[in-house]
């Protein structure tokens, strides 16, 4: 076995190991998500899309606010990488998004909010839904070379997602999502602050209080809405 052999063999017993410890299907989204960023170079935001059969997608788990806007973008537009992935091709690969010809309106937009290169693969395909891993580059040419390790990853995230591959787990997380969502426009609200510092902050009581993101956010929700019945 070659050095770059052993590494790469490490790196994927450690995230096998991350991936594995998650207790719940929001805990494995998330762990799929920030491992992807963790271990694939280049990669400085990630996100899952799900799309189910009726048709419609969504963005699961991604790793800052802006990645939702970028998403939503390529379902509105039917273009872009991760829209490919997540209906048709298996991965697709952008290196240079401000000069690609298969995205006329999708490629600046994007360019313009930041992001430089795109790499997009199927994550897993059921009866119920298909989803793809989308991870996102600041730097043209940021993904390069990186096929083989982020399919790699995403065979490892597949096995790790296991039991959770149905529309009622994918429902479940997109509940989660709207909840958190909420929780993070009171948050702006009681603090007058924007929508980053708002989850932020609700990322770090979640992290000193040593509770789950989402109690965090379902017990905030409650209370806000307590208080509005009190009222």
């Amino acid at each position: 076995m070659s050095a770059e052999d052993f590494r790469l063999a490490n790196v994927m017993a450690q995230v096998a190991l991350t991936l594995g410890a998650a207790s719940d299907l929001d805990e494995t989204l998330v762990s799929i998500t920030t491992s992807a960023c963790d271990t694939i170079p280049g990669a400085d935001f990630a996100s899952i899309s799900a799309r189910f059969r009726d048709g419609h997608l969504e963005t699961l788990a991604p790793t800052d606010d802006i990645i939702l806007q970028v998403d939503q973008l390529q379902y509105e537009l039917l273009e872009g990488p991760c829209y490919e992935a997540a209906t048709a091709e298996r991965t697709v690969v952008a290196d240079d998004l401000a000069n690609d010809p298969r995205w006329p309106r999708y490629g600046p937009a994007v360019v313009r909010m930041g992001l430089r290169s795109q790499l997009a693969l199927e994550l897993y395909e059921s009866d119920e839904s298909t989803g793809a891993l989308n991870l996102y580059s600041s730097e043209p040419g940021g993904l390069s070379g990186q096929r083989d390790l982020a399919e790699l990853f995403a065979t490892h995230a597949a096995i790790a997602m296991g039991h959770v591959r149905t529309v009622g787990g994918l429902v479940k997380a997109l509940a989660t999502r709207k909840t958190i969502g909420e929780a993070i426009g009171i948050t702006m609200e009681r603090y007058q602050i924007d929508e980053d510092q708002a989850f932020k902050f609700l990322v770090r009581v979640s992290q000193t209080g040593n509770i789950k993101l989402r109690d965090v956010a379902a017990q905030l929700v409650s209370r806000a809405r307590d208080d509005d019945a009190a009222d």
